[in-house]
């Protein structure tokens, strides 16, 4: 499917916020708060407005989003800056047509070219790795919370950037 992919703006938020919640509405392990999620992040300093982008089809609607933003991998006194995927929204009835890879795609490109060094995903096992996501435990980067290894994931997109990173990852606050 063809789309006009771009960096959200402020004008889009509500209809953003919309396709957010709608893309979770029948989703089993969601909490039905993406949409607030979203708000909370783009209130605070971990929002790198330029890594959060919009989906817009042939027809100018907008069908899917992606946020990355900034988390830190801390081990004691060290700490290493990172992002997190979260969420990535599809519009249901666009589900299957490839807009969430192309939105991952789109952010991952997005964030090298702001020099980011990696991402940290918690997701689908077998949905991830085709972008290159591997287990985050091959690093000893840890979840903040109880998760298995195999849905919590890091993407290096510098060469060894996380070669040297173990330590558990720090969320911003409006993750909770």
């Amino acid at each position: 499917m063809n789309l006009n992919i771009r960096q959200e703006q402020p004008e889009d938020y509500q209809t953003t916020e919309q396709v957010v919640k709608s893309a979770f509405s029948t989703v089993e392990f969601s909490d039905k708060q993406e949409h607030v999620l979203v708000d909370r992040i783009r209130k605070s300093d971990a929002f790198i407005p330029e890594l959060s982008l919009v989906a817009f089809n042939q027809e100018n609607e907008m069908v899917g989003h992606i946020l990355l933003s900034k988390i830190q991998i801390t081990d004691g006194p060290k700490s290493v800056e990172s992002l997190a995927l979260a969420p990535v929204s599809v519009a249901p009835e666009y589900h299957r047509k490839g807009i969430g890879s192309q939105l991952i795609y789109a952010a991952i490109e997005k964030a090298k070219q702001l020099d980011h060094h990696s991402i940290i995903v918690l997701g689908h096992p077998t949905y991830y790795p085709k972008f290159g996501f591997k287990s985050a435990f091959l690093w000893k980067i840890r979840a903040p919370f109880d998760v298995p290894d195999e849905v919590f994931m890091g993407l290096e997109l510098t060469e060894n950037a996380l070669e040297h990173v173990q330590g558990v990852v720090q969320y911003s606050k409006a993750f909770e």
